[in-house]
This record gives C-alpha cells, sequence and structure tokens, in this order.
C-alpha cells in the first residue's frame, strides 16, 4: 500500500457541524466547537473527519443548499476559523474533509441570480431551464422530495430543473465555463489544506434527454448515472489527482458490478457510498432493517470489489435514521455486535457522531421537532392519506433524517453539554443515559468498545489491504476472515436469534487460536449466542 493510499488502513468520523458542539452560545454547533472536541476524536482513534457543509447557505436544505462556495456561513465561524482547524487537526494526524456540493447551488447564490434576469445572461446556461408555458412541467420528472422536478419562471416563461428541493436549482454540466468555476472552486479549499471531497448527489450531474419519462418502477434512472457522466467526472479526477486526495462519492447508481470501474485502480474516486444496503421492512412507523437484504447487498459489494475497487463502510450518516433504532435493538451488547458486522469488512469504516455512544431516534410528539423540508412534506402527506396527527407522527419520525440531527449527547448536564443556550433541535431526552462522559468512565460501554475496535483494526494490515473470505452463514450471521501474509483472523458477528454453528473447518483452524475482541457475552467459538460477537486471531 503506497503512501497515497493511507486511507486504506484509516477510519473516518463524520461531523455534523450544526449538532456536533457549540462554542459561542448561540445553539447551534460551530467550527471553534470542532476544534475544541479534537481530543475526543484523537482519543477515539479516527485518522480524518468528514464535515458536512459549513458554506454559507440560507439553509433551506441545511446547508446542502449553497449560495457562495467560498464564504462560511456566519452561525459556523469565519474562513480563519476553517484554516485554525484544517491546522489543529493536521498536528493531531486528523486530515480534513469537506463535502463537495456540485449537483446544483442555491436559489440564492449570484449564478442562479444572475441566471433569472434574462435568457441572454451569461449565466443564465449555468442551470438547465427549458421553455415552458406553466400549464404543465416540461416532463413528468419528480425530485427526490416527490414533487415535480420543475419550477416556472412566469418572467422567463421558463421552468428550471431541481431534482432536490425548488431552492435547489440543478448546474447545467455540459456548460465548460460553469465547470471551469467549479474546478476552480474546489482548488481554493484544496490549497487551503483539505485532504479531499465527500462528493455530495456526485451520480447525478449528468441527466437524460427531457423527452425520457420517468417510469415509477424506477423514478430516477433519468438523473442517476446517465451515459456521458464519465467526461465530467474524467475531468473532476484530474483535480484530484493533481492533490493526492481522498475522494468518497454518493453515487447511486453505480451497481456495485460497476463499482470497480470508479473506485479500482484509474477510477475516478477511492470509494462510493452506496445506498443499497439502507433495506427496510415492517408496516410505516415500525420499519427495521431487513437483514437478509441488507446482508446480500454488503456481501455483494465486497465481491464484487474483491480484486479491483473499495468500499466505503457505514452504518448511520446524516440521511438515515439512527442504527440503534432501525436495527430494531438498542442494547448495548446488540449495537457493539452491529458494529463487529460492518467495522472489519474489506474498505474504509465511518462512524457518524454519536454512533459510537450508542444515540437512538428523537420520540417526537408534535410536527414543529420536525426540522427537515422532506419530513414536514412527509407528514403532510400521510394526513392528506387520511392519517391522524400521531399517526402520521409515528411513521415519519422512525424514518426521518431529522433523527441523526439531534444534537450530539455529550454528558448528563443541560442539553446534554452540547450548548449553554437553547439548542437548534430539540436533544433527545435519553442523553441522561446515553452521553460520552458516562461511558467514558465504562470499561464495558459501547464507546469503549469503539476504541478497542479501532485500536485492533489499526494494528494488522489484514483488516486493511489483506484478503476477505466471506463464510456461509445464516443471514444476519456475519462471519468471515480477514488474513494477510502477517496474520489471520476470524471475525463473528450474530445479529440473529439462533447460535452461530460454524463449519467444521473454520472450528479447527481457530479454536486455539486468541479472542482478541469479543463483545462480552461471547464465549467461544463452538457457540456465539444471538446478538454477540467475537475476533479471534489464529494461533
Amino acid at each position: 500500500m503506497s503512501t497515497q493510499e493511507w486511507w486504506k488502513n484509516s477510519v473516518g468520523y463524520q461531523i455534523y457541524p450544526r449538532s456536533f458542539q457549540d462554542s459561542n452560545g448561540d445553539g447551534i454547533g460551530d467550527i471553534r466547537g470542532i476544534i475544541s472536541r479534537l481530543d475526543y476524536l484523537v482519543e477515539l482513534g479516527v485518522d480524518f473527519i468528514w464535515i458536512n457543509p459549513v458554506y454559507k447557505s440560507p439553509n433551506v436544505d441545511n446547508g446542502y443548499d449553497i449560495s457562495d462556495y467560498e464564504a462560511i456561513q456566519p452561525e459556523y465561524g469565519t474562513l480563519d476559523d476553517v484554516k485554525e482547524l484544517i491546522a489543529a487537526c493536521h498536528q493531531k494526524n486528523i486530515k480534513v474533509l469537506f463535502d463537495l456540493v456540485v449537483n446544483h447551488t442555491s436559489n440564492l447564490h449570484p449564478w442562479f441570480v444572475e441566471a433569472m434576469k434574462s435568457k441572454d445572461n451569461p449565466y443564465h446556461d449555468y442551470y438547465l431551464f427549458v421553455d415552458n408555458d406553466g400549464t404543465t412541467p416540461p416532463n413528468n420528472w419528480e425530485s427526490f422530495f416527490g414533487n415535480s422536478a420543475w419550477e416556472y419562471v412566469p418572467q422567463l416563461q421558463q421552468s428550471y430543473l431541481h431534482i432536490f428541493a425548488k431552492e435547489q436549482p440543478d448546474l447545467n454540466w455540459k456548460n465548460k465555463a460553469m465547470r471551469a468555476e467549479i474546478y476552480q472552486m474546489m482548488l481554493f479549499w484544496l490549497d487551503l489544506g483539505l485532504d479531499g471531497f465527500r462528493l455530495d448527489a456526485i451520480s447525478h450531474i449528468q441527466k437524460a434527454d427531457w423527452a425520457v419519462p420517468m417510469v415509477k418502477t424506477d423514478k430516477w434512472r433519468n438523473f442517476m448515472n446517465v451515459a456521458g457522466i464519465e467526461q465530467y467526472m474524467t475531468e473532476l479526477k484530474q483535480v484530484f489527482d493533481e492533490y493526492h486526495v481522498l475522494t468518497v462519492g454518493e453515487a447511486s447508481g453505480v451497481s456495485s458490478k460497476k463499482a470497480p470501474e470508479w473506485t479500482g485502480d484509474g477510477g475516478y474516486i477511492n470509494m462510493i457510498f452506496e445506498l443499497e444496503h439502507n433495506q427496510k421492512t415492517g408496516k410505516n412507523g415500525s420499519e427495521v432493517i431487513d437483514l437478509p437484504a441488507y446482508q446480500d447487498v454488503i456481501y455483494r459489494w465486497q465481491r464484487d470489489q474483491l480484486k479491483e475497487g473499495w468500499n466505503a463502510l457505514y452504518i448511520e450518516n446524516h440521511d438515515n435514521p439512527r442504527a440503534a433504532t432501525i436495527f430494531g435493538n438498542d442494547n448495548p451488547e446488540y449495537l457493539k455486535t452491529l458494529a463487529l458486522s460492518y467495522f472489519l469488512l474489506r474498505g474504509t469504516p465511518f462512524i457518524y457522531q454519536g454512533q459510537e455512544i450508542g444515540m437512538t431516534n428523537f420520540p417526537y410528539s408534535k410536527v414543529e421537532q420536525f426540522d427537515g423540508v422532506d419530513a414536514k412534506m412527509q407528514y403532510a402527506d400521510w394526513l392528506a392519506k387520511g392519517d391522524d396527527e400521531l399517526t402520521a407522527l409515528k411513521k415519519v419520525g422512525r424514518v426521518s433524517r431529522d433523527n441523526s440531527r439531534t444534537p450530539m449527547q455529550w454528558s448528563g448536564e443541560t442539553n446534554a453539554g452540547f450548548t449553554n443556550a437553547t439548542p437548534w433541535m430539540n436533544v433527545n431526552p435519553d442523553y441522561t443515559t446515553r452521553n460520552v462522559a458516562s461511558e467514558e468512565q465504562d470499561a464495558a460501554s459501547l464507546l469503549s468498545f469503539y476504541k478497542q475496535l479501532i485500536s485492533l483494526k489499526k494494528s494488522s494490515a489484514a483488516f486493511g489491504t489483506g484478503t476477505i473470505k466471506l463464510i456461509t452463514s445464516e443471514p444476519g450471521q456475519f462471519v468471515f476472515e480477514r488474513v494477510n501474509e502477517d496474520a489471520s483472523y476470524l471475525v463473528v458477528a450474530n445479529l440473529t436469534t439462533l447460535d452461530v454453528e460454524l463449519p467444521a473447518a473454520i472450528v479447527n483452524n481457530y479454536q486455539t487460536g486468541k479472542i482478541v475482541l469479543s463483545t462480552g457475552a461471547a464465549a467461544d467459538i463452538t457457540k456465539v449466542k444471538p446478538g454477540t460477537g467475537l475476533i479471534i486471531q489464529k494461533g
């Protein structure tokens, strides 16, 4: 492994800045708050952080609607604060990734303000406008938020495309001048010392012809990894390669079979956040992860990138409900086992803030507790379909991404130690029992387990560039080997209600080995009980 592939034996940590730590008493997390918590990240053992957008934004979509790519939203701090953050992280051997949001901008971005002035304005072609009389949209495409993907502009007699909120107009990547400005913006941040980007919605930057209709069975195919995207990804790669930075793509529509073309040697980016494994089952309001389907997807991505390519591994992020809730079991023992099930697979594992202490979904009791545009739209939709308010709250609250955005629970003090003011979003009331301060004092806590797991992963290259062998097991029982020339490990994570029954050959190979980490209740290789797991190093 070359030094330019440092990320292959590293651990990432995702920070949602608005909810991580408030430093100035306004109830909103900020950059200086992140700086104040760097020692915590060092003690945890992570190698790099990915920070959700802190750019200037009207915050229609919590920072993913950017009005100035090279300015910092004042509530987060200043550009000097960012420079200090990068320097402080590097001093502590932590690398820094920012979100790169280039599928769309805010409708308040100067480019779009100019674009709305006339069809002849040079910035008009930076976006995707279509002549339209306003009676019906140019086509039947829907946005990800469920409404039409088109917004009519009477003074122009045109509609513009927005695959997210109408305040997030999509950029026209066919426009060479627009692309040149995007690349220049990237250089601005890389020259400041950023170590890479998480590429938001990157597989959506190319669109199909407007005449291609949306089909209900595959709604997003017209703006998801559409042919022609290769040109733009190749140009982006040229910038990435010049600075040797880490790139992680949110690339829905890129299949596991095609992933090696994106993430292998000569690929556009280093790894992909696939969205397939977040498959759920159960009635609305009571959904849980469909374990067999979840495992099938993860194993397929592992197999399809065995020879070439690299996986990004995660169970939580800012767009999903909390794992402790959606997996249907918030017992710390189970959550340790869940960590084992994904963390040591072939790829780079990510931890989302609060995951390491077992943060849970928020218990919504009124619609005002939702922040996301999508959550409010879904709530209104359930009411329109005949649900009462409590039923609609339950249905939306179970799967809302707002669950992952409640303030980080640092202590049992007021507002969980996140702020000494009124927090921008309600703190989960379970902060009195689930918080960093209490778990740091408990050697058997989930947080302590994550620290041990991270340390173990980084102790052997077998868990990085080593090979992986996925062993047949019951659905929901994750059993695999990680091997290199120096060591061989067996990982068993039992997320089912049955005991693990391993093949005789595996038992014989590892029975005399050493248990290097277990969830506590896991006794030995011959009987790994439900909800428990262990790692054995071959003797």
